[in-house]
């Protein structure tokens, strides 16, 4: 599993989603550091806020199966791997400013919520390292990668013989002892903890991602920042004491109903409704079109390919929208009129994920800026005012912080300039968690402003 930026230009470039796609059998991800300040201190989000899983039991069952079973590439696993006994996480390297909190109240809620017997220690011997290195130390080991996890070792400068030797393959695993993490120390906070909460989930549980999760981290439409309620579920799922290392994926099936009757009852009464396997085609279209090593117009050519294969499939759910959202962003440099199309079409489709993430707070960024940059402030703060919320329910602060600036933007065309002042500097804190350094702030305090019809914007 690895994760890499996806280098797509757009309006509010710096909101550019992230992607994971599989290196051989390995799996990966990414994050991290602010300097001193002139702006207003960091702000971080104090208490969790996780919704329950709001689908059936017998879905989520089909979800832990695909995703504890198979790999991103899709080979299959023949076995259950984790961890057995209490989990030890260190940190080596150099970690940033900011996460080692987040590291502790990640493992908070791991212990928590899915009542897994997770702390930290200093000792060399611990089950999971986490080495916070540069960007180029993780470009130099996996070019296109932002973060990763490899089994079996406990340092980058062991990862090319472990890939040499085979012990880096995740399908030879017979059982979860040492794992590590590594992460960027030279990236925002926000892409450092959500390194962390990606990569110590992969490196606890489940290795696949799918892309028809709503709910999940483990989606490579990066949508979701932190663990959600549904992958805390499967985590607990995943270490309760009826499972063990070595079960077939019949094994697991059998147990998991009662399991999950007991962890989720909710679920129990909840109807099935299971949504369609994503097909390999379109996958390979989403990652042409959104990952590295595609000129522009095979980016474009790739993301009608994604949105003509969600129609033909009939999707009426998150992956339409995410397909409508993709080929907009690639378009808005070539058309600005066929981009707010696709914008359009994604809100319209991302409204049957509300209550599942904050999918519609992604579109509305671009929406309410096209809105100011044409003075319809009016139009914007409409926009913009319902997705604040789950921009901080789901804790994405670069999501949330650009929310409010586009806001004070729009409360500057309606003359309430008292309001967008205050409003602007209440962003700040936000920006500096999302984006990092002041220069990444300024910059997109800039790139906002410059939407405005009243600085000359268009």
């Amino acid at each position: 599993m690895f994760r890499f930026l996806l280098p797509v230009a757009s309006v509010l470039g710096a909101l550019a989603l992230g992607a994971c796609a599989p290196i051989g059998e390995s799996g990966t991800s990414t994050r991290a550091a602010v300097a001193d300040t002139t702006l207003p201190p960091v702000k971080g989000f104090a208490t969790p806020r996780p919704q329950p899983p709001a689908r059936s039991n017998r879905d989520i069952a089909r979800d832990f199966l695909d995703l504890t079973f198979e790999l991103e590439s899709g080979r299959n696993l023949d076995r259950l791997t984790r961890f057995e006994g209490p989990i030890t996480v260190r940190v080596t390297g150099a970690p940033p400013p900011g996460m080692m909190t987040d590291l502790r109240a990640l493992l908070s809620r791991l212990r928590n919520e899915a009542r897994i017997d997770i702390s930290l220690t200093s000792a060399p011997s611990a089950n999971i390292t986490i080495q916070a290195v540069s960007r180029r130390d993780i470009r130099k080991a996996l070019p296109q990668a932002a973060c990763f996890v490899v089994p079996n070792i406990s340092s980058l400068n062991q990862y090319r013989s472990a890939r040499r030797t085979g012990a880096a393959n995740w399908a030879l695993l017979e059982k979860r002892e040492k794992i590590a993490i590594f992460l960027p120390n030279d990236t925002s906070p926000q892409e450092t903890r959500d390194c962390l909460h990606e990569e110590l989930a992969q490196a606890l549980g489940p290795l696949n991602d799918l892309y028809r999760l709503p709910d999940s981290v483990f989606n490579d439409d990066n949508i979701h920042a932190v663990l959600t309620g549904f992958d805390m579920t499967i985590l607990r799922a995943f270490y309760d004491p009826t499972l063990v290392n070595g079960m077939s994926r019949n094994q697991v099936a059998n147990r998991l109903p009662a399991i999950l009757t007991r962890i989720n009852p909710r679920g129990d009464q909840l109807s099935s409704n299971p949504l369609p396997a994503t097909p390999r085609s379109w996958i390979d279209a989403v990652q042409t079109a959104l990952g590295p090593g595609t000129t522009p117009a095979g980016r474009r050519v790739a993301a009608r390919q994604a949105l003509a294969i969600a129609q033909a499939e009939g999707w009426r759910d998150h992956r339409l929208g995410f397909s409508h959202y993709a080929l907009g962003r690639l378009l808005q440099s070539q058309d600005i009129s066929a981009a707010l199309t696709q914008f359009r079409a994604a809100d319209r489709a991302y409204r049957s994920t509300e209550g599942f993430g904050p999918h519609r707070a992604f579109v509305a960024t671009q929406l309410s800026a096209y809105a100011i940059s044409a003075g319809q402030s009016r139009e914007a703060l409409n926009i913009i005012g319902p997705q604040l919320t789950p921009a901080a329910q789901y804790e994405n602060a670069a999501l949330l912080s650009t929310l409010m600036l586009l806001q004070a933007e729009a409360l500057d065309l309606e003359g309430q300039f008292n309001d967008a002042a205050s409003l602007r500097l209440d962003s700040l804190g936000w920006a500096r968690y999302g984006f990092g350094p002041d220069w990444a702030v300024r910059a997109k305090l800039r790139e906002i402003a410059t939407l405005s019809p009243i600085r000359g914007g268009s």
